[in-house]
């Protein structure tokens, strides 16, 4: 397994990753678009395909994880918490001392990662999720401090 860096001439991959982690997905214009502004940068797993990415942004001492997506086949191997990790540095290289993310309510598995590498809740944005059947989920907003975790 590999991590490397990538930029917007991969948002096609970056997006084929994310369609099959999520639906709907995100299309590689829009992955692009992200990628140009200002402090923002990709992370692409790989195995002998694509398997997993993230997307982040670090600006003004805080960074953000955009998205995070792991393909079904690659779950629960430890994909998702090497790409915040590594995603975390990063954000600590470019001098971010905290960094956020958003994530669903009932997204046990995730929110029990985040927890484990140290995220803690800091607030919570009501009917932020629209899932396919209609129905909208609560993300809870999480927090990092930068500092207070070796990376």
């Amino acid at each position: 397994m590999t991590l490397r860096a990538v930029g917007r001439d991969e948002a096609e991959t970056l997006a084929a990753v994310h369609w099959q982690a999520f639906s709907p997905g995100w299309s590689a214009a829009e992955l692009s678009e992200l990628l140009e502004g200002p402090g923002t940068y990709a992370l692409l797993a790989e195995d002998a395909d694509p398997v997993g990415m993230i997307l982040c942004r670090a600006v003004a001492g805080e960074a953000e994880i955009l998205t995070l997506a792991v393909v079904p086949q690659a779950r629960r191997q430890g994909l998702a918490r090497a790409l915040t990790l590594a995603a975390a540095g990063l954000a600590r290289q470019a001098k971010a001392e905290e960094m956020f993310l958003e994530v669903a309510v009932d997204n046990l598995a995730a929110v029990r990662l985040y927890e484990s590498i140290g995220f803690r809740r800091a607030g919570l944005r009501r009917g932020y999720y629209d899932r396919d059947d209609g129905v909208r989920v609560d993300a809870a907003v999480m927090r990092l401090d930068l500092n207070s975790v070796a990376l």
